[in-house]
């Protein structure tokens, strides 16, 4: 596909007719024999996805056409200048800054546009696209998935909670004009990111994620990996980027005496997180 814009904002750019998984194929170049050739910020993009995986192994697939699966190599460095790994956790959600500033231009401006901790960029409410990050295996490198529902119409939606940008547009959009303003949102997050060591704060990065992300200040049901289920007040991200609620005052409370919960703040590192109506 012809893709002047967005070719023009990273060093290397491949599309494929078709792909199981982007983030998969992208994973297999940069740690195989032809490493070499796949600088930072190298791209590889399909609007055909067949085998497509989001968080928790959920499968994650769509009829050709009607969406865009985008994978972006980050090397940030090794030896003196790796970022910590505690820091990696930023990354799908400064990927989940960039998409929601790649598509606002587009989206009809009656519509509000977030991102949803930890991995999913909604217009009013409903998932338009969805992040998925992976280590490359022995590195310090991380391939960024990123898909983007463009063109489903209302009775293809494959859930109720999805939209697709054809569906909220207030605007005309092409594939490039997509691919590119998220290339670059990426490209300027990221660079910010590395240049002060992974440091959130003074990098932009934690006020940039906090201005975008909806999740905060709202009522959330919250999953945890062991099955465990709480509710509460989402109240800010700690400096790992991860969530922090404050629990429902039911819980930690006293039985049978009204008295208020003394229960800590939850530190979310994983889970499913809901928003609940206010």
């Amino acid at each position: 596909m012809h893709l002047p814009a967005s070719r023009s904002a990273v060093p290397r750019l491949e599309w494929l007719g078709a792909s199981p998984s982007t983030n998969s194929a992208l994973v297999e170049l940069a740690s195989g024999d032809d490493t070499g050739s796949w600088p930072d910020l190298s791209v590889v993009v399909t609007d055909n996805q067949t085998a497509g995986r989001g968080r928790l192994g959920r499968e994650w697939v769509a009829p050709a056409g009607r969406t865009l699966a985008i994978s972006v190599l980050l090397r940030p460095g090794s030896g003196a200048a790796a970022l910590p790994f505690d820091s990696y956790g930023w990354i799908p959600l400064f990927a989940g800054v960039a998409m929601a500033r790649a598509l606002r231009p587009f989206v009809d401006t009656d519509r509000l546009t977030t991102v949803k901790w930890p991995n999913d960029v909604q217009v009013d409410g409903l998932k338009i696209s969805g992040i998925l990050s992976e280590l490359v295996p022995g590195t310090r490198d991380v391939v960024v998935g990123a898909g983007v529902n463009l063109y489903f119409a209302a009775d293809e939606l494959p859930v109720a909670t999805a939209t697709s940008l054809s569906l909220v547009a207030g605007s005309e959009f092409t594939v490039d004009e997509v691919l590119s303003g998220y290339l670059r949102e990426l490209t300027g997050l990221y660079r910010a990111f590395v240049s002060h060591g992974g440091d959130a704060v003074a990098s932009g990065i934690a006020s940039a994620v906090t201005a975008e992300c909806g999740t905060l200040g709202r009522s959330v049901r919250v999953e945890l990996p062991d099955s465990a289920v709480v509710t509460g007040i989402a109240t800010g991200l700690d400096s790992l980027g991860r969530l922090v609620v404050a629990p429902d005052a039911h819980a930690g409370a006293h039985p049978g005496t009204g008295a208020p919960s003394t229960a800590a703040p939850l530190v979310v590192s994983a889970g499913d997180v809901t928003h609940l109506r206010h």
